[in-house]
């Protein structure tokens, strides 16, 4: 039998290479949903709906039948606000300024859809994970420079732990991979529930 196509409905590298990196060889179709035309009650519900949202335009699109369809979106909560990506470096020094000795929750909202079971209509499965992170301190002068950089304009709640910020993060608590974008102990679960085996997924070496 062979194993199924996986297709990450995502542009994101960062979820790219944690798939890669775990033997696994998706497909990539960018779902092109406009994420600020979305809301829900709650930071970890926006997280949810994203993903859902992004795996199911992927799985109406021709080019995702026969496949499972993986859609992740990420949501930074910081005082019961969600967080998404800053619209300009204005944006991204202010936040940094309120983050900056504080912690926040980093909901990532998954999403699986397997259309062979019924197209975009098809058995699947979404739930959100949420780890911690502490924030470090960084200076007036280094919040600058990050920014300058233009890393924190493209990810969700200004920072990566994988890039130049990741010296401004203190620590976290739960699955490290989460905060990169994608939580593959959640992948596993998700994929469980609809009859896949992550190990089905292997890429041949």
């Amino acid at each position: 039998m062979n194993s199924p196509r996986l297709v990450l409905a995502s542009a994101s590298p960062a979820r790219l290479a944690l798939l890669r990196q775990a033997g696994l060889a998706p497909e990539v179709i960018v779902s092109g949903v406009d994420e600020d035309a979305l809301s829900a009650p709650t930071p970890s519900a926006l997280a949810r709906v994203l993903a859902e949202a992004k795996a199911t335009t992927v799985a109406r699109r021709a080019e995702a039948a026969g496949a499972l369809v993986v859609g992740c979106d990420s949501v930074l909560e910081l005082d019961g606000r969600p967080l998404g990506k800053p619209a300009d470096a204005e944006e991204a020094t202010a936040r940094w300024k309120d983050m900056r000795g504080r912690s926040g929750v980093l909901h990532t909202g998954h999403c699986v859809i397997d259309t062979r079971t019924g197209g975009a209509e098809g058995t699947r499965r979404s739930v959100t994970a949420s780890t911690t992170v502490h924030f470090g301190e960084p200076t007036d002068e280094e919040i600058a420079a990050y920014v300058a950089s233009g890393e924190p304009l493209h990810v969700a709640g200004a920072f990566t732990l994988d890039g130049r910020s990741g010296p401004f993060v203190d620590g976290i608590e739960g699955d490290h991979g989460n905060v990169l974008g994608l939580s593959l102990p959640t992948l596993r679960r998700l994929l469980r529930e609809v009859g896949v085996a992550v190990t089905d997924l292997w890429a041949e070496r």
